[in-house]
């Protein structure tokens, strides 16, 4: 029998939907669930990024939420300057830049970030997993485009927590759990949202499809 290790959590990012929180709500009571809100104030009201009107009611909500910082208000992170955001209800930060998350004063910078809001920040990385505890780290070699990786970094036990996106949806999951080089008891989460969407818009049938492959019907 093939061992598939189960994700801590589950993260489903790009909901930009007011009418999808009831959804969202119930999936949560059933699943190990973090919702990514994707934060740009140049591109609030697109796809993808909910106004600050949906983001507050998203921040209220009570769910397991983290906030996905991109353009302008993540290089001003990384550079240690603030953006003035809104981060209340959100538990992580991950900050999508262009700067290598292996550079120090990045990951300086994003880590003083968190301390000072009481927030976990979660970094991008390319290649082999960092083992620097400060932040965690999510493989992402898609930025959202849905390509999937030709090859996994392994997850060492003892490492900080680390996770896998790119390309991942209800088709491969399954598969894809039994393939993730993760070490036993290893904690790992897995993210995706081109996966999760159905012409354009965010599925929350699909994203209970995933549970289910994940978790099991009942849940972890």
């Amino acid at each position: 029998m093939t061992f598939s290790p189960r994700p801590a959590f589950i993260t489903f990012t790009g909901v930009d939907d007011a009418s999808l929180l009831p959804g969202m709500q119930a999936l949560s009571a059933r699943f190990p669930i973090e919702w990514g809100v994707l934060i740009d104030p140049d591109q609030e009201d697109r796809p993808l990024f909910p106004g600050r009107t949906l983001r507050l009611s998203i921040q209220t909500s009570a769910m397991r939420l983290s906030a996905h910082i991109c353009g302008t208000a993540a290089r001003a992170i990384v550079e240690g300057r603030d953006p003035g955001l809104d981060l209340r209800g959100f538990a992580r930060v991950q900050l999508n830049h262009s700067r290598h998350g292996s550079d120090e004063r990045a990951l300086r910078n994003s880590h003083a970030f968190g301390v000072e809001r009481n927030v976990r920040v979660a970094l991008q990385c390319q290649a082999a997993f960092p083992s620097d505890e400060r932040v965690d780290w999510l493989y992402d070699v898609s930025f959202g485009t849905g390509t999937m990786p030709d090859d996994w970094p392994a997850i060492a036990s003892g490492h900080p927590l680390c996770g896998y996106s790119g390309g991942i949806g209800p088709a491969n999951v399954a598969e894809l759990l039994t393939k993730f080089p993760v070490a036993g008891g290893a904690p790992f989460w897995i993210d995706m949202e081109s996966g999760v969407r159905t012409e354009g818009r965010f599925d929350l049938q699909k994203c209970a499809a995933v549970c289910e492959l994940a978790f099991g019907r009942d849940g972890a």
